[in-house]
């Protein structure tokens, strides 16, 4: 069982300061991110965590901080953050109430205005009906895509470009299922290339919830989804998030998107506004995208 160091967000320090203040001896906070509650003592200007004690004025520090996770070591609180060397992107760890979302170089990688991070990955699995069979997640992330296709496949490989996101997931709570679920493949490499390395319908579904354009432009190229849909078989979904299709910027990738993905022989290319992404079938011809060629497989990695 994967073991983490305590978790303080603003809300779980403001509910120990307020603790402190009414005098009590003890408090229930949680220490996961809200996985569970634990019962901490409480002393003169402190709270015992993990055998140390957490000073009031370090609480007051998370407590300001809504933005931050902070992990608890020996009393000190330091922010939940990976400075990538693959990328040279900052990662960090976001609490939303519910499981966290992570920051890269400035992007959030989930919605989370008027819903979670958890409710926006099921809403995305949803787009795909009810997914079965062998799937594929293009970018693990915090691994939340994989972890809840795993429930209903018989096996997910996801791969992930930076391993600054899964030194992150490891720091996650939330993402301990990525590395212990016995059906899930993680797999760390550019997915431009691991995609390469799959057999011609080797998949059911694929997920694609790429970073911003920014980010991550080689996978809204055309030569990739030709990729995607060879390694889909015969009438396989896909789900790929693009953003909002209702604001400019996203109503102008979603055109770009639809586009593309029927020109690479994509199917049934429709737009799915609740999940802000777009679903098509692989068809059953070629499209007119030629394939790059095959590349050495990337390093598997398991948890």
């Amino acid at each position: 069982m994967t073991a983490f160091r305590p978790i303080l967000t603003s809300d779980q320090a403001r509910r120990l300061l307020e603790a402190l203040e009414a005098g009590a001896s003890k408090a229930v906070v949680s220490l996961d991110l809200g996985r569970s509650e634990t019962e901490v003592g409480l002393c003169a200007g402190g709270v015992c965590i993990d055998g140390a004690a957490v000073m009031e004025r370090t609480l007051l520090g998370v407590a300001r901080e809504t933005s931050k996770c902070f992990e608890i070591a020996n009393g000190v609180a330091s922010p939940v953050v990976v400075f990538s060397d693959e990328t040279g992107w900052p990662r960090s760890l976001v609490p939303t109430g519910d499981a966290p979302t992570t920051l890269v170089a400035g992007f959030a990688m989930h919605r989370i205005v008027d819903t979670t991070p958890l409710a926006d990955t099921r809403a995305k699995i949803r787009a795909l009906g009810r997914p079965r069979g062998r799937a594929l997640d293009t970018a693990t992330g915090l691994g939340y895509t994989a972890i809840e296709l795993a429930r209903t496949c018989t096996e997910v490989v996801t791969v992930e470009r930076d391993p600054g996101a899964i030194a992150l997931a490891r720091r996650n709570p939330w993402s301990v299922e990525l590395f212990e679920s016995p059906n899930i493949e993680l797999i760390v490499g550019d997915a431009t290339e691991v995609v390469q390395t799959f057999a011609a319908g080797e998949f059911a579904v694929v997920l694609h919830d790429p970073p911003a354009v920014p980010l991550g432009g080689e996978l809204y190229a055309g030569a990739f989804y030709t990729e995607l849909k060879r390694i889909l078989r015969p009438g396989g979904r896909l789900f790929h998030y693009v953003g909002d299709p209702q604001s400019g910027a996203g109503g102008r990738a979603v055109r770009g998107v639809t586009r593309r993905l029927a020109a690479a022989g994509f199917v049934d290319v429709r737009i799915d506004p609740r999940a802000f992404g777009v679903t098509a079938r692989a068809g059953r011809g070629r499209g007119r995208y030629s394939r790059a060629p095959r590349r050495a497989p990337s390093k598997k990695m398991r948890g």
